[in-house]
């Protein structure tokens, strides 16, 4: 009987430490004013939630940003087949959308709604 709870302990704990394929750093599309950023997507409880932490001009050199350190995604949860629901913050126009991610490989397709007005936020890129 030890043995067979050994061995359940064991698996609940191996299938804890899988990380969901959204985890890791993501390029963000240029917004509105050709900047874009690196959002680091990891868990916060029992949902995903992405970290703003660099920021980019439209030339790729790093600048400072007031939102490094912002939650970019947020309640966010996946629904099956590589798509996932929750928040989008868009620094650009600063407003949160309830928003549709579709990750294929090493792309993330953004777009969002918040009252009534929809916005294609993009294609992201991993980072590797």
């Amino acid at each position: 009987m030890k043995l067979a709870g050994y061995v359940a302990a064991v698996m609940l704990l191996a299938g804890a430490a899988v990380a969901d394929p959204l985890e890791g750093t993501w390029q963000t599309a240029k917004d509105d004013n050709g900047h874009f950023g690196h959002v680091q997507v990891a868990p916060c409880g029992a949902q995903l939630c992405g970290k703003l932490v660099r920021a980019f001009d439209g030339n790729g050199k790093q600048i400072d940003s007031a939102n490094v350190g912002r939650n970019i995604i947020s309640e966010t949860v996946a629904s099956g087949n590589g798509q996932y629901k929750g928040k989008v913050y868009s620094p650009d126009r600063d407003k949160t959308y309830a928003s549709k991610l579709a990750l294929n490989g090493d792309r993330l397709k953004v777009s969002g709604c918040v009252l009534g007005i929809c916005r294609d936020g993009g294609t992201w890129a991993r980072v590797k």
